[in-house]
């Protein structure tokens, strides 16, 4: 076997290793809706303070991203996601201990929220693309991404049979242990900040606080923020709020959880094809249609019977865009300022992503308590959802050229 082969074969590896991590912290944060009802339920906490806390975990999710990928880009991924497992795990191994409205808010709004979000995209995605030629990485964000919607597969059914069988409390603590196997895979998906990268070609010189300076005045990536506010808004809702629309339906629990593990699994396939497109198509014209079909997906949910098979069919046709809307986000700041610091400036569009999660996980739950359901919410959503659409379409992008990935 060649050098060359043996290399490739590499960092495929690390790709590989990578979204693990992304399914393993994705899957335990998109799935923490499925906790509200349990914990409501056994404590004296209401709905709307759980959704607090965990919209202020969609906000500080977010929030980290920037940080964390600033950090990452100084000192190295590596010692930046063992930071963050360790804070996950300790957010996880806290909830059932702190059953109040406060110590819900340090456990899931905090700690959860800041852990899993070390541990996501802007840290994983700016390791990897370090590393990688150009050619590798359309399909290595999609690979990544589609790990990441993969452990909404794995780990929403897993926790609904874990709160019915060992309790809520309980199937924490596993979700905890079962997030300590990315420590060995932390060490297989980066290498020490003093290993060669590919970084050269893309360094202009241009230190990083002007390089946040100037994207900030760019009007091509602040209308990237607007669209990926958009996509937050959606996805919080739909993770924190979707078993409460079975439950006000009528509908055994598992429609929700098998709903959640649906959207996931069409992502993989959303995430896997939107990582290829990225290198045939522009990417505008991708997020254009991939936030038009969210609003027919949701017009055809709302005017239809609150069935299983409704639920089912709607994951189905809104998980495929769910968090395909990643690979190419991350591409478009790629072409617009380089992979030098990926990490911190996806992360600056993450934490936009985040500030609509923010909006999207706290009004849904104030929603449900002023009006007894989430109707005014989908009509926002798909308000939301056009409007992202449109405004892709004037970033300035280069056509897509055959040596062009």
């Amino acid at each position: 076997m060649s050098t060359t082969t043996q290399s490739h074969r590499s960092l495929w590896l690390m790709v590989c290793a990578g979204a693990i991590i992304l399914m393993i912290t994705m899957g335990v944060r998109n799935s923490l809706g499925l906790y509200i009802q349990p914990i409501s339920q056994s404590t004296s906490v209401n709905i709307a303070s759980i959704s607090l806390a965990l919209a202020v975990g969609q906000f500080l999710w977010g929030t980290i991203q920037p940080i964390a990928g600033a950090l990452a880009d100084r000192y190295g991924s590596r010692p930046i996601l063992l930071l963050g497992m360790a804070i996950l795990i300790s957010g996880l191994v806290l909830v059932p201990l702190w059953t109040n409205s406060f110590g819900l808010m340090v456990s899931l709004g905090v700690l959860s929220a800041i852990g899993s979000g070390i541990g996501s995209f802007s840290v994983l995605m700016g390791a990897v693309a370090q590393h990688i030629t150009p050619q590798m990485r359309g399909n290595a964000t999609g690979i990544l991404n589609a790990g990441g919607s993969f452990g909404q597969v794995v780990f929403s059914p897993l926790i609904q049979v874990l709160i019915k069988t060992v309790g809520w409390m309980q199937s924490l603590w596993v979700v905890a242990a079962i997030t300590l196997s990315t420590i060995p895979l932390i060490f297989a998906a980066t290498k020490p900040k003093s290993a060669p990268s590919a970084l050269a070609q893309d360094n202009s010189g241009i230190g990083l606080k002007q390089t946040v300076i100037n994207a900030l005045q760019n009007r091509d990536y602040l209308l990237l923020h607007l669209g990926f506010f958009t996509c937050g808004f959606h996805v919080a809702f739909l993770v924190t709020h979707l078993p409460g629309e079975v439950a006000i339906c009528g509908l055994n629990a598992k429609v929700a959880g098998w709903s959640l593990a649906i959207i996931g699994l069409a992502n993989v396939a959303g995430s896997l094809l939107a990582g290829r497109w990225v290198s045939r198509y522009r990417s505008k014209y991708i997020l254009f249609w991939m936030y038009a079909i969210r609003v027919v997906f949701v017009l055809w949910f709302i005017n239809m019977p609150r069935e299983p098979w409704v639920f089912y069919v709607f994951a189905i046709g809104i998980g495929f865009t769910f968090l395909a809307t990643v690979p190419p986000t991350a591409t478009l700041v790629g072409k617009l300022f380089g992979i030098r610091y990926l990490a911190t400036l996806f992360g600056l569009t993450l934490f936009s992503h985040q500030i609509g999660g923010f909006l999207g996980a706290y009004l849904g739950g104030v929603s449900m308590v002023e009006f007894g359901d989430y109707r005014w919410m989908w009509y926002a959503d798909m308000v939301l959802a056009a409007v992202a659409a449109l405004i892709h379409l004037p970033i300035r992008e280069a056509k897509i050229t055959p040596n062009h990935v």
